[in-house]
């Protein structure tokens, strides 16, 4: 699904840089530009790198 509009950047996509370590709301903008142009993808974008971060730490914990 379609996240950012204004730069055509998909929840996938997000995902994907997640996890190659783009762990910041900053280092998304910066990478994909979600949030630089019209600013309506802000909060899906937060809400998919919350959840991302939840998972991952949550599969580390069951590693360790």
């Amino acid at each position: 699904m379609y996240i950012c509009i204004c730069h055509g950047v998909t929840d996938k996509t997000i995902e994907q840089k997640i996890e190659s370590g783009f762990v910041t709301m900053r280092s998304l903008s910066k990478e994909l530009g979600v949030g630089t142009q019209c600013g309506k993808c802000t909060n899906c974008t937060k809400k998919i790198l919350n959840q991302k971060l939840i998972e991952i730490v949550d599969v580390t914990e069951q590693v360790a």
